[in-house]
């Protein structure tokens, strides 16, 4: 995305452009490096090179309009009407867009500037990925975040709202913890002050935007927010409502006062982790199918889905409100009937918080006015339904009241409103009848014109003897008579009483005095009607914004009982369990599943293998080997899944399960290439595992799989063999550390809280079945060759591999295998050995050699001798 775009890109010493071309210009410059959507009719218009990107972007047909420098303009457009599907494209294509709206009629530019005056024409709004409200452009199930990032003494700060709900939050964090920040938040845009280092696609604005005392007084202004909040976390802040500010042109959005996120209050997460456990996207393609949250959400309503990933995006680190999540979800879990007929009643409400966002974005329309009205109701209603049942728990509580309080303005708006107001308000008709007396005898003066037309119409047939005269209407001519051109000589006659007005092709319209005087009663009442609509949705939309905040708890409060019913269906339908949490260095779970896995399982009629998992502080690291496919990485993720979802206040995939609080989460299973940070695979892993020795502590929860299988066997090992001993002795945390190197099972030897596992599989008649149980003990081998045939590896290559695996075996055996600790390894020695000495060979035949100095015949001798010498025939 395009920081800070050159202003003058558009037209470059343009000579003497037209008046609209010079007004396009301005608003080009002032767009700040943005596709500038122009209005001019019922068209958004684009030019120059705006118009080349957006015709080749949406797909729509690029012309020209006059000449530059000898050349055609490039231009394109879009209706009006339908402008919010093309925004919709550009702004997922990475382009962000100026609305520049007429600010006046052409009525009255001519009043102001005579016959020739340009329509006065200004930006209105910015439309960025960060700052959208429209339905439309937003996925409902999705937050859309916008993140502010500001640093000051060593210390960042993060400021990030979803501008389509109102939430805000702020907290302080070191640079290192960026990335994390960022992966957990998942904003779709990203704004920094010019001149911060180190992050890549993020939008760099003005340094004196981040200014921690303007931010302050912008929060006190905006949010009537009065935090003990740092230097950095102002900084962040006011970026924030600067960027808000300037993409509004003026007008803010909807912000609830900011939370003061405190992150050791949540479990940490790091990029690569939620990557590797996709929590919220899938490694492929990074969509939400094949996510723990698509296989967990069992949702109604679109709040309650956002609300849910942002739960399992950060799970709790408090005991006491994870448990409170917990007893919510118990009481639906244990109450079938009364869960299904809250989540009947969660189904049939509107979105509230978004509605209520756009009304104070300055974009309601009376459709959102209606779904704050019904969905306010609804609550009412669900409020009195859950109020009746005895024994409700703390959070319930605490949640009810928020659901009631607005009868008096739903009341308005159901007497103002009709049952399902439209989103346009041009054509009005979205207020009640019997709410306006004046406003209803406006409508039938208007209703009463149009009998009066139609009765005219039927005259005017009878007199001229024309039956296929008509009355018709138009937004240019207003009310005209029309017949088609064979019968329109009498109506021309002097005395007709008709005047001509158009001549068409086949057709001639024509006025008469008494048909404009009842058009202009009609146009009198219709324009009345629709200004009396105007200022009855103003002063409604004026009751909706006095009870904002009201409104914004009344939505949270629906979306966290969704929420809680929501995983107590899905845990009445998988069989899960309510998690017992403690404070202990332990881990133990029984009967533990992988949900994703489980389901794709089910969905081809096959059945998921439980296993069993006991950490405790004498036994906390286990190292568990077996065959590839036969389970392991299933096993490490899985444990580390119900972690997330236990603190996040779920029941979890088990028979039953006893956890203490993880405070950091780590996931290395699996690695690919990042070509586009130089790094390769084994880099990535390496960088990965440095993380975790860094920052685990004894609370943490590790998951490592094949450390040290990207390099060479005796590297590989080394490292292998120094990390569990790291993590051992040093973090003390719980890990499950799978690996394929054998010669790891010694360290139970020497580590006290090290104990050994497999995966099992067992070969009959030459066929590998691999068992997914986990049982104590190592494996007694990797099952390679076995797993490669089960992969269709061609059989002489097979053959050929079972060759050289007995050669290697027979040499292991001879030569006693490991030495004490990580000393030599006798199975590869010779073969390194004998390596080693063609290198030096050749070598030693290449030095002080004149190559210049050679003969062609020499030469060629002379690589016949280095084959040699390198082992070749």
């Amino acid at each position: 995305m395009d920081s800070r775009p050159t202003k003058n890109a558009v037209l470059p010493g343009l000579e003497t452009p037209t008046p609209m071309m010079a007004q396009y210009l301005k608003l080009k410059a002032k767009a700040d490096g943005c596709m500038l959507f122009y209005r001019m009719g019922d068209f958004f218009e684009l030019f120059f090179d705006d118009a080349k990107i957006a015709a080749r972007v949406l797909d729509i047909a690029l012309t020209s309009r006059g000449e530059h420098s000898g050349a055609p303009i490039p231009m394109c457009g879009v209706p009006v009407h339908a402008a919010e599907g093309y925004l919709a494209r550009l702004i997922k294509a990475g382009h962000r867009v100026a609305i520049a709206e007429q600010t006046e009629t052409p009525e009255q530019a001519k009043a102001r500037g005579g016959s020739k005056a340009l329509v006065a024409r200004d930006i209105i709004r910015f439309v960025t990925a960060g700052t959208l409200t429209e339905d439309s452009l937003l996925d409902s199930c999705a937050s859309n975040i916008l993140v502010a990032l500001a640093e000051a003494g060593g210390e960042i700060g993060l400021a990030a709202t979803d501008i389509s709900t109102g939430y805000f939050e702020v907290t302080c964090i070191s640079a290192a913890a960026i990335e994390a920040e960022l992966a957990r938040l998942g904003p779709s845009e990203v704004i920094i002050p010019e001149g911060f280092a180190g992050l890549h696609h993020a939008i760099e604005r003005p340094k004196a935007d981040f200014d921690s005392m303007a931010g302050k007084e912008a929060l006190q202004r905006h949010c009537s927010a009065d935090l003990s909040c740092t230097r950095t976390e102002l900084a962040a802040a006011g970026g924030l409502l600067a960027y808000l500010e300037h993409v509004g042109q003026g007008k803010m959005p909807f912000l609830k006062a900011p939370v003061r996120r405190e992150v050791q209050h949540y479990l940490l997460i790091d990029q690569a982790t939620r990557d590797s456990l996709e929590i919220t996207r899938s490694a492929n393609g990074g969509g939400r199918a094949g996510s723990l949250l698509a296989e967990v959400d069992r949702t109604i309503t679109g709040a309650g889905a956002r609300q849910l990933a942002s739960d399992l995006s950060a799970p709790l680190m408090d005991k006491g409100a994870i448990e409170a999540r917990l007893a919510l979800v118990q009481w639906f879990h244990d109450a079938p009937l009364l869960r299904e007929s809250t989540r009947t009643a969660l189904r049939q409400l509107p979105d509230i918080a978004r509605a209520l966002g756009r009304v104070v974005a300055g974009r309601g329309s009376p459709r959102d006015l209606g779904q704050i009205r019904d969905g306010l109701d609804g609550a009412r209603i669900l409020r009195e339904r859950l109020g009746a049942v005895s024994d409700r728990p703390a959070m319930l509580e605490t949640l009810l009241p928020a659901l009631d309080g607005h009868g008096a303005m739903v009341d308005l708006l159901q007497r103002a409103l009709v049952a399902t107001p439209p989103t346009e308000t041009t054509q009005g008709g979205y207020v009640a009848e019997g709410y306006d007396a004046a406003l209803d005898a406006l409508r039938v003066a208007g209703r009463d014109g149009r009998a009066a037309i139609a009765a005219m119409e039927a005259r005017y047939r009878a007199s001229t003897g024309i039956a296929s005269l008509k009355i018709r209407h138009n937004g240019v001519l207003g009310y005209f008579v029309e017949v088609p051109a064979k019968n329109a000589d009498p109506l021309m006659t002097a005395g007709s009483g008709f005047t001509h007005r158009q001549t068409m092709a086949g057709a001639v319209r024509f006025n008469s005095p008494e048909l404009h005087e009842e058009a202009l009663r009609i146009g009198q009442a219709s324009g009345h009607a629709l200004a009396a609509e105007a200022a009855h949705l103003e002063e409604l939309t004026g009751h909706v914004l006095a009870r904002r905040d009201a409104i914004a708890a009344s939505a949270d409060a629906l979306a966290r009982i969704d929420v809680a019913s929501a995983l107590a269906e899905r845990a009445a339908e998988g069989r899960w369990c309510k998690a017992e949490h403690t404070e202990g260095p332990e881990l133990y779970i029984e009967g533990g599943r992988h949900p994703v896995v489980e389901n794709a399982l089910a969905k081809n009629g096959e059945r998921f293998i439980a296993n069993d998992v006991q950490l405790t502080e004498n036994n906390r690291l286990w190292l568990v080997s077996g065959p590839n496919m036969g389970g392991k990485s299933t096993f490490l993720r899985q444990n580390a899944l119900i972690v997330i979802l236990a603190q996040a206040g779920s029941y979890v995939p088990a028979t039953s399960a006893r956890l203490g609080l993880v405070d950091r989460l780590f996931s290395r299973v699996g690695a690919s290439d990042n070509l586009a940070r130089g790094r390769s695979t084994f880099m990535v892993e390496m960088v990965e595992t440095a993380a975790i020795l860094a920052q685990a502590t004894e609370r943490s929860f590790v998951i490592l799989d094949e450390v040290g299988r990207g390099t060479s066997t005796y590297d590989g090992l080394a490292i292998a063999w120094a990390v569990v001993e790291g993590i051992h002795e040093t973090n003390r945390c719980r890990c499950l550390f799978a690996t394929h190197y054998h010669e790891l099972t010694r360290l139970s030897e020497t580590l006290d809280a090290l104990s050994l596992h497999h995966v099992r599989a067992k070969e009959y008649k030459g066929d590998l079945i691999l068992l997914h149980e986990v049982s104590e003990g190592p494996a007694d081998r990797s099952y390679g060759i076995a797993v490669a045939k089960l992969a269709g590896l061609p059989p002489p290559v097979l053959a050929r591999a079972t060759q050289v695996l007995e050669k290697l075996e027979k040499g292991r055996a001879e030569t006693g295998g490991l030495a004490a600790g990580l000393g030599e390894m006798p199975l590869f020695g010779a073969a390194l050995d004998a390596a080693e000495a063609k290198v030096d060979a050749v070598r030693e035949s290449l030095s002080g050699l004149d190559i210049d100095a050679l003969s062609p015949r020499q030469a060629l001798d002379l690589l016949y001798e280095l084959k040699g010498l390198a082992g070749g025939e």
